[in-house]
């Protein structure tokens, strides 16, 4: 899953990346108000971690403009404000989590995914399509005869895969997705790793594969 991370201090943005990074997500990074909101407009992200104190624009402006707009995308404040008065400001405004400085990274992390969650409700924690299984919170992709502890970027290919079975995904949205806007990578980099994850699915003896539809995408469905 892709979150936007909007926070000026440089120091906590490396430790928030590094964190969520691991933990399989993929991070973009603006550093003031109104970069945050040109790129939850884009639409691409699964959701986001807003200060409340930036340049430019505030995380609550930010928050008010995406929902007046009708943006349902799942937001958390992470800001050092912790009156009540705060708190009920922030979700008022739309926020979907409100969390203050200093934090614990374990429950950080299950907010994030909780609030994701939210977002797609029928999305559980383990996701199986025939005889094939993706757990997120271990990121292992099984089947009966075997499984594979999968990269943080095979795990974000397949589980969009796994999101949309029998749906075409295109190059472009895997690149926009998890790897972002203004990555400089080549789009044959997504050929490369749905090869390593073929021969994962070869590997396990699943009864799905990885369709290329020419000039469309890619689509997860069951052999023939």
């Amino acid at each position: 899953m892709r979150i936007l991370l909007a926070e000026d201090e440089v120091e906590l943005t490396r430790a928030l990346t590094t964190i969520l990074q691991h933990h399989q997500f993929s991070v973009d990074v603006v550093y003031n108000g109104k970069d945050a909101l040109t790129y939850l407009e884009s639409g691409v992200y699964d959701g986001a971690i807003l200060d409340i104190m930036m340049p430019a624009m505030n995380g609550l402006s930010v928050v008010h403009e995406l929902r007046a707009q009708g943006n349902p995308v799942p937001i958390m404040l992470l800001t050092a404000k912790s009156d009540i008065d705060d708190r009920v400001a922030g979700l008022d405004a739309g926020a979907d989590d409100y969390m203050t400085k200093p934090f614990s990274t374990k429950e950080l992390l299950a907010r994030v995914r909780a609030m994701t969650r939210r977002q797609t409700p029928l999305i559980q924690n383990t996701m199986t399509f025939e005889n094939l299984t993706l757990d997120r919170a271990t990121y292992l992709l099984s089947t009966p005869d075997g499984s594979f502890r999968l990269s943080n970027k095979e795990f974000q290919i397949m589980e969009m895969l796994m999101i949309n079975p029998g749906h075409v995904i295109s190059t472009e949205r895997f690149m926009d997705k998890i790897w972002g806007f203004e990555s400089d990578t080549e789009l044959n980099v997504v050929w490369v790793y749905l090869s390593y994850l073929r021969k994962k699915l070869q590997t396990i003896n699943a009864n799905v594969r990885i369709k290329a539809n020419r000039n469309l995408g890619y689509v997860l469905e069951k052999k023939s």
